[in-house]
C-alpha cells in the first residue's frame, strides 16, 4: 500500500514540475529579438473617457503634420549633418523606422551580445551578428575554450547610446552607436586563477558598434556588422 502511495506522490511531483517549468519539445522559441518590443494591449473604445462617434458622424480631423527631418532627428543628430541626413534617408525608405525604438533595441542587444560572448552562447550570437562578425567571435571563443579559460562579466551601468553615424546604401540601412558601460570582468584559467581582468574592480569601456538592416525588410532585427573599441 505504501509503495502505491509513494508512486502516486512521485507522479504528482513530476506533473507539478512540468506544469511550472514546462517540457522541452524541440520547438522552443529562439532568443528574443531585442529590436521588437511587446505589442501594446488593445485599448477599450472609451478608455480615454471619450465616447465613440455615432454612425455617420464626420471623421475626426487628421493629426498635425509631422515635423520636418531637421526637427525630427534633432535629439539624435545635429541638423544638417551627415548623420541627420542618413537617418532621414532611412526613415524615407522604411516608414516603420523609429529612432528611439532602434536605440532602445541597440542598448539591449549590446548587453545581450557582451553577455553571450562571456558565456560562450553561440546561438545567441548567431542571431544577433552578421556572419563575418560571428565568425570572428566564434574563433575567439574556440581559442578561449582550447585554453580552458572562462570569462565572468557583469554590467554595473550602461548608457543609452549615442548615434555616431547613419547612412543608407541602396536598401541597406546602417547606424553606428557609441556605448559607454561600466562592467566587472575577469578571465580565469582551468584552475580558477584570474589571468586577465579583476573580479573586484569596475572598469569603463567605450565601444562603437555598427548595426545594419535591409530597409523595409520583414525581418525587424538589426545585426551587428562591425565593432570598434577605444
Amino acid at each position: 500500500m505504501s509503495t502505491i502511495i509513494f508512486a502516486l506522490l512521485a507522479a504528482f511531483v513530476v506533473w507539478k514540475l512540468r506544469s511550472v517549468l514546462g517540457a522541452r519539445t524541440g520547438t522552443e522559441k529562439p532568443p528574443r529579438n531585442p529590436f521588437v518590443g511587446d505589442a501594446p494591449a488593445p485599448r477599450p473604445p472609451e478608455a480615454d473617457g471619450r465616447p465613440l462617434p455615432p454612425p455617420g458622424a464626420p471623421a475626426p480631423q487628421a493629426a498635425p503634420t509631422a515635423p520636418d527631418a531637421a526637427d525630427r532627428f534633432a535629439p539624435y543628430a545635429e541638423p544638417g549633418s551627415r548623420t541627420s541626413a542618413g537617418l532621414a534617408a532611412i526613415a524615407a525608405a522604411d516608414p516603420g523606422f523609429d529612432v528611439k525604438g532602434f536605440l532602445g533595441g541597440a542598448k539591449v542587444a549590446y548587453e545581450m551580445i557582451v553577455t553571450a560572448f562571456a558565456d560562450g552562447d553561440r546561438q545567441m550570437l548567431r542571431n544577433l551578428l552578421d556572419k563575418s562578425v560571428y565568425d570572428s567571435f566564434a574563433a575567439a571563443l574556440s581559442e578561449r575554450e582550447k585554453l580552458g579559460r572562462k570569462v565572468e562579466t557583469s554590467f554595473v551601468a550602461l548608457d543609452d547610446g549615442k548615434i555616431e553615424d547613419a547612412e543608407l546604401n541602396g536598401r541597406l540601412a546602417e547606424i553606428a552607436v557609441r556605448f559607454t558601460a561600466q562592467i566587472v570582468t575577469a578571465t580565469r584559467d582551468g584552475a580558477g586563477a584570474v589571468v586577465e581582468g579583476n573580479p573586484d574592480q569596475v572598469v569603463e569601456i567605450t565601444d562603437t558598434w555598427r548595426f545594419a538592416r535591409e530597409a523595409g525588410s520583414n525581418d525587424p532585427n538589426w545585426r551587428l556588422v562591425s565593432t570598434h573599441g577605444s
